[in-house]
């Protein structure tokens, strides 16, 4: 069971915000009181006491620990592919996703690094999304299910969750979401993706407005139609951590873009969400002020797949190895502020 079981509907997601787990502010006022007290000048750790803090809010306690760690990668194909937007056919999908069953590409390793149990859901990769320059992405049935997948994903176990995703087309699926849910003119969303030049931006930038101009979509109709189905099922996987209390480490631009139109839905559904890294892609930038959001790392990295992700939890695990471990100005007898 899971908090998409009896959902039939996508206008039942909004609904589900007022019944979510909020961030619990007496755990994290604890934790920030301790920060308060380790032998360091106030705030001298940055970021690091901000993510202990968020951590603390949303896992309820004032020391919170990772001891499980879940990373998942969901995979799709578009059927906007076939107005050509992507230089690498969609057979390129099963190929990686058989590269990270085999242990063969970066979030592998990654994930090895960062302590992270990595899995990978492929979702329907021989039955590609509709082109959405001519009919929905998706019908609502298909939609639903892909988000059922997602939160069907989730470990009830993990002290955090990692997000990634891999198709071949995505990053224009990520342009057109991004763009229908704040606006503003097609090639500001889009970006090279695997490889485009600027014939294949323009081309990218004119497939993402016409489809916006076709079905003017807003909140949870975003996703249907014009997303696609890993997008979905990232969606169902943030959903269902929420309603675990497990905060998640969104990757880069295309990982993002996938949440917006939860974010258009109602922002709230995004608070228990860190975003791992600021995209090479030019698109990440725009949206990440759109969210509020701040990246934990800007690498310059493009891979998706969960990449970034896996190395923002190695900066978080170094946040609470700090805030659990450091002595308190009382226990090393050193003389505080």
């Amino acid at each position: 069971m899971t908090i998409l079981s009896n959902i039939t509907d996508l206008s039942q997601i909004a609904a589900l915000a007022q019944g979510l787990p909020k961030f619990d502010k007496a755990a994290a006022d604890a934790a920030a009181a301790r920060q308060m007290t380790l032998t360091k000048p106030p705030a001298s750790l940055g970021r690091l006491e901000d993510l202990a803090v968020f951590m603390a809010g949303w896992r309820g306690t004032d020391r919170p620990a990772i001891t499980t760690a879940q990373a998942v990668v969901f995979a799709g194909n578009h059927g906007i592919c076939a107005q050509g937007v992507n230089p690498f056919p969609q057979e390129v999908t099963h190929q990686m996703v058989a590269n990270f069953s085999a242990g063969g590409a970066a979030i592998n390793q990654l994930c090895a690094v960062s302590g992270a149990d990595l899995s990978v859901v492929a979702l329907d990769l021989d039955t590609p999304t509709q082109d959405f320059t001519t009919a929905p992405a998706m019908s609502m049935a298909e939609t639903l299910a892909a988000m059922k997948t997602g939160a069907e994903a989730v470990n009830p176990k993990a002290d955090v969750l990692i997000l990634g995703e891999m198709g071949i087309g995505n990053s224009t699926i990520a342009a057109a979401m991004a763009c229908a849910a704040f606006g503003g003119d097609a090639d500001t969303w889009v970006g090279r993706g695997t490889g485009s030049d600027a014939a294949g931006k323009a081309l990218k930038a004119k497939v993402v407005a016409d489809g916006i101009a076709l079905h003017k979509p807003t909140g949870m109709d975003i996703l249907a139609s014009v997303g696609g189905r890993e997008q979905a099922a990232i969606c169902g996987a943030v959903l269902q951590a929420r309603s675990l209390n497990i905060p998640v480490i969104l990757d880069g631009y295309i990982c993002t873009a996938a949440v917006a139109a939860l974010f258009a839905t109602d922002p709230e559904l995004l608070d228990h969400c860190l975003v791992a890294h600021k995209s090479a892609e030019p698109g990440h930038a725009k949206l990440l002020a759109a969210f509020g959001k701040e990246a934990i790392l800007d690498l310059g990295m493009a891979l998706g797949e969960g990449s970034g992700a896996a190395l923002a939890l190695c900066v978080l695990r170094g946040a609470l190895a700090c805030h659990n471990g450091m002595a308190t100005f009382a226990e090393a007898g050193v003389a505080g502020a």
